[in-house]
C-alpha cells in the first residue's frame, strides 16, 4: 500500500530550503556540521565556519539550481535570494583578499 505525502505550503518549502541550503553549505565547504548542530546557536558561528571564494561560488550555483527546481523561482530571483542567503547565513570567505589580488 502506498503512502500519500501531504503537499508542502510554500512557507513549508521556503524553510526546507533553508534548512537543505545550509546543509549543502557546509557540505561544499567540507564541514562536518548541520543545520541541526548551529539552528539554536547565539554566537557568532557562521565566523567560525570558513570556506573559499570558490566554494562559495559552487555554493551559489548549486543553490539557484536548487531555488529553480524546488521554489520553482525564475533564475533572477533565484540568484536575488541566494545573494539574500549569503548576507544572512553564509559562511566568511577564507582567501577573499587573495582571491582579489589574483583577479585584478
Amino acid at each position: 500500500m502506498e503512502v500519500k505525502r501531504k503537499r508542502l505550503s510554500r512557507e513549508e518549502k521556503k524553510a526546507k530550503a533553508v534548512v537543505d541550503l545550509i546543509n549543502q553549505m557546509f557540505i561544499i565547504a567540507g564541514h562536518d556540521v548541520t543545520y541541526d548542530d548551529i539552528k539554536d546557536r547565539k554566537d557568532d558561528w557562521f565566523q567560525k565556519y570558513t570556506m573559499t571564494v570558490e566554494q562559495g561560488e559552487e555554493f551559489k550555483k548549486w543553490g539557484k539550481k536548487y531555488l529553480m527546481k524546488n521554489l520553482r523561482t525564475y533564475a533572477k530571483a533565484a540568484e536575488n535570494e541566494m545573494m539574500w542567503f549569503n548576507l544572512q547565513w553564509g559562511l566568511t570567505y577564507n582567501n577573499w583578499e587573495e582571491h582579489h589580488k589574483l583577479n585584478k
